[in-house]
């Protein structure tokens, strides 16, 4: 099998490359059922990777590209049986200027239509797209329970999510099936939201957000490895699939869980006026509460090897 990766120096993209590397072309993650399940499964097969990236290409697995500019060295990506599409600018890297939030969209939005447009155009497309998302499409969901049949909420990141998956149009229409992976919050210690959390907590400074009763819908690094190789794996499957774990948890509950693993107090906490004067903008989606539940995934029989948020930051400390 040949992939290609966007967004292979990031924090999901080197855990992909890693994962698609040590498995020899395995599943982390068996959708069968029975004693072996959620164990992997050895299918034999030889993964190459190809990586897109912003530079002269200085490895044989590189591939020129510019997702501002909208192009892409399409003749680099010929022969590849899927593509798997993470770049994006940080959500949360920087405040929110006007100048960043169209960052954040056009890093997304243009390059995912280039992209898109230039698997189309090849004589032999790939067989799957997988594209990046975000449960940010879902806006505030307070505490209602919220699968992929929901509609987009409202928002700018709900918006950005929305464009983000019709920039990709291009490649359902060539018959290429094309799956959204609606991102929740990664636990993984060295990078992304969560990544700067660890410190905090180390050093015994970590506490709730606001009042703490917003859900945060999260997911171990290692199972979205394993989700996003069963999107790929999965004949039949396109569209939006949610990409968290099976059960949500207040903000609150996840104080008291990295307080419990990493044996902290977490007696602080950061009022809602204090968020928007270090945040600005950023903090209403900081505070918002999106309790999302991945059906699509459980319906497909995906296997969570760590489904509790206790196991996931026990996860993260030793990944």
């Amino acid at each position: 099998m040949r992939i290609a990766i966007t967004g292979s120096a990031g924090l999901i993209g080197t855990a992909l490359i890693r994962s698609l590397r040590e498995g020899s072309g395995s599943r982390p993650s068996d959708t069968g059922k029975g004693p072996d399940a959620g164990k992997g499964r050895d299918t034999g097969k030889r993964v190459d990777i190809v990586r897109l990236v912003r530079r002269e290409p200085r490895a044989a697995d590189e591939v020129r590209w510019d997702p501002r500019r909208q192009t892409v060295d399409a003749a680099g990506l010929a022969g590849c049986d899927a593509v798997v599409h993470l770049a994006g600018a940080g959500v949360g890297d920087h405040r929110w200027t006007a100048a960043y939030k169209r960052e954040i969209r056009d890093s997304r939005v243009l390059g995912t239509a280039a992209l898109a447009e230039a698997i189309a155009s090849l004589d032999t497309p790939p067989r799957v797209f997988v594209c990046g998302s975000a449960i940010g499409y879902y806006g505030d969901t307070g505490d209602r329970r919220t699968d992929e049949s929901a509609p987009h909420g409202d928002g700018f990141l709900a918006r950005v999510c929305v464009d983000w998956e019709e920039a990709a149009a291009p490649a359902a229409e060539a018959g290429i099936r094309t799956v959204f992976a609606r991102t929740g919050l990664v636990v993984g210690r060295r990078g992304g939201a969560w990544g700067r959390l660890f410190p905090l907590f180390k050093l015994g400074l970590g506490g709730r957000l606001g009042n703490g009763g917003q859900y945060w819908s999260f997911i171990s690094l290692h199972d979205h490895i394993a989700a996003l190789r069963h999107l790929v794996d999965t004949d039949g499957l396109s569209g939006p699939v949610n990409l968290t774990a099976p059960e949500p948890v207040t903000n609150r509950e996840v104080t008291a869980a990295m307080g419990r693993v990493l044996h902290r107090p977490t007696p602080f906490t950061v009022p809602t006026p204090a968020l928007r004067l270090a945040l600005g903008e950023f903090a209403d989606n900081v505070l918002a509460s999106q309790r999302v539940i991945p059906q699509r995934l459980l319906d497909t029989g995906f296997t969570f090897t760590h489904p509790k948020v206790d196991e996931a930051i026990r996860a993260a400390l030793t990944s």
